[in-house]
């Protein structure tokens, strides 16, 4: 693994395609890998999977679709309860083990990755909750957040931030890393992706 910190992940929502280039370039990122499951936007046209392609290739930065490995989605019944997708069972998953591995193999290639997809705050998207989440304990990767402002928070920092916002705060009682576990586990249910079937029940 390379000695700098080289997975980052962004969200381009609202964020035009010169903003979002400028800022990949100031953190010297050369690959995409593109995390959404349905790689395309209602609203920003821009971010369409074969537009993004295009103006990425014409800045010499590589893009990759990892979203079918590595999507808030499953087309895996076992992955979901009560129509919402439980990320602690789509991380044992074969699929998204390959789909990490993949990253793996760009960042011992030298690559500078970031994970795209189209959330503002990492605190409510999957690239954080399922992806950087993982890695950070599995294989004690960092992942870096580029927010909507181009300013940088590590997964460990988001990881308190998350838990503050929660309430679930460490004491006597409670260990850092226990508290970490329950509000992550909070903000999953809360955010992770529900079929729309479920969400009208």
């Amino acid at each position: 693994m390379p000695g700098e910190q080289a997975l980052f992940s962004i969200g381009y929502a609202t964020k035009s395609v010169d903003d979002f280039i400028a800022q990949l370039q100031s953190y010297r990122i050369n690959a995409i890998a593109d995390v959404r499951s349905v790689p395309y936007s209602k609203v920003f046209h821009d971010y369409h999977r074969e537009a993004l392609q295009a103006v990425l290739r014409s800045h010499s930065i590589h893009y990759i679709y990892l979203g079918e490995e590595l999507g808030p989605r499953s087309p895996d019944e076992q992955h979901y309860c009560q129509g919402q997708v439980q990320f602690e069972r789509l991380q044992q998953s074969k699929r998204f083990k390959v789909g990490i591995q993949r990253l793996l193999t760009g960042l011992e290639k030298g690559y500078r990755i970031a994970l795209l997809c189209a959330e503002k705050d990492p605190a409510v998207c999957h690239r954080s909750l399922l992806i950087a989440h993982y890695l950070k304990r599995q294989h004690a990767i960092d992942t870096t957040h580029i927010h909507h402002s181009g300013e940088a928070e590590q997964e460990i920092e988001l990881e308190k931030r998350i838990s503050e916002e929660n309430g679930i705060i460490p004491d006597m009682l409670s260990s850092e890393a226990d508290c970490l576990d329950q509000a992550w586990r909070a903000q999953s249910r809360r955010y992770a992706y529900r079929r729309p079937e479920a969400k009208d029940k």
